[in-house]
């Protein structure tokens, strides 16, 4: 990137990191992995004709958004963890981090450049996923559940926010590739098990109360991303049992689907700043 030909461009440092970022993402080979995964999926869930499935009285294009739905929960944040947290220890270890600040480029430009390039990289494979589903619905005269669909776009992307976030605080805050991969696979796993089994031997053992159980189930962001995904389609959440009761009559339904976009677009934001100070703070080379 030459500062020179930015500067004749009027291009602003944060814009010549975004794209910078953009091109060497769309390039990378896990950008097709990403995009295979994601619209292949949607591709395999039409061909097995899932929309003609009912399961739990849910059929036609609102069975296959569950299912789709289902999955990106299980992949979405790991591919977002795996592929951000080297972001910025990557470069630091290859010395592109130190090539690059020897341009004029702020600190601030760079980091939130590269989240933001991330961010687009991450969101818009999953929406257009999603928007290909919606458009074969159309083509077949299927009804479209619009309200679940522009809700679910707003978790899709709370959801990449959150976990960039997460990933881009990792990337600033170990001096190694290897402790960037690991502490995000295991996190990730953490996650995973604390949806259900953890949290259902924690309770078990100890005989602690159920809203003690629940609102500690509820500080991760996957849990949060499943109920809410439940919701639109399950209003009396049914399939949670008794804890229903108790996430409904705290919240309820319209409380509880804010909550599900304002609390991890917070963690995102939260994880970014803090990953901005260890960034600014620490040693950059």
């Amino acid at each position: 990137m030459n500062p020179s030909s930015t500067s004749q461009r009027g291009s602003t440092p944060f814009k010549s990191v975004t794209l910078l970022d953009l091109r060497e993402s769309v390039r990378a080979r896990w950008f097709l992995v990403y995009l295979l995964i994601f619209g292949g999926a949607v591709v395999v869930l039409i061909s097995l004709g899932i929309t003609e499935s009912r399961v739990m009285g849910f059929t036609g294009l609102t069975r296959l958004l569950i299912t789709y739905f289902q999955l990106c929960i299980a992949i979405l944040p790991i591919f977002i963890l795996i592929t951000t947290v080297r972001t910025v220890v990557g470069e630091r270890e290859s010395n592109v981090l130190e090539y690059l600040l020897s341009m004029p480029i702020p600190l601030g430009a760079y980091y939130w450049g590269k989240l933001t390039a991330r961010f687009l990289v991450v969101f818009l494979p999953v929406f257009g996923a999603l928007a290909l589903s919606i458009t074969w619905g159309t083509l077949q005269n299927l009804t479209i559940p619009w309200q679940a669909v522009s809700y679910y776009t707003l978790m899709l992307a709370t959801l990449a926010w959150c976990f960039l976030g997460f990933g881009m605080f990792l990337s600033t805050l170990v001096r190694k590739q290897e402790w960037a991969m690991g502490l995000a696979f295991l996190s990730w796993l953490l996650l995973l098990l604390f949806l259900d089994a953890i949290l259902i031997g924690v309770m078990l053992q100890h005989k602690l109360q159920e809203e003690v159980i629940i609102g500690i189930t509820l500080l991760n962001p996957l849990q949060v991303f499943r109920t809410g995904a439940m919701l639109l389609f399950d209003p009396e959440l049914t399939i949670l049992g008794p804890a229903s009761y108790v996430i409904l009559d705290f919240f309820g339904k319209q409380g509880y689907l804010t909550f599900c976009i304002g609390y991890p677009m917070l963690l995102g934001w939260v994880f970014s700043l803090l990953g901005f100070r260890l960034f600014k703070k620490g040693d950059l080379v």
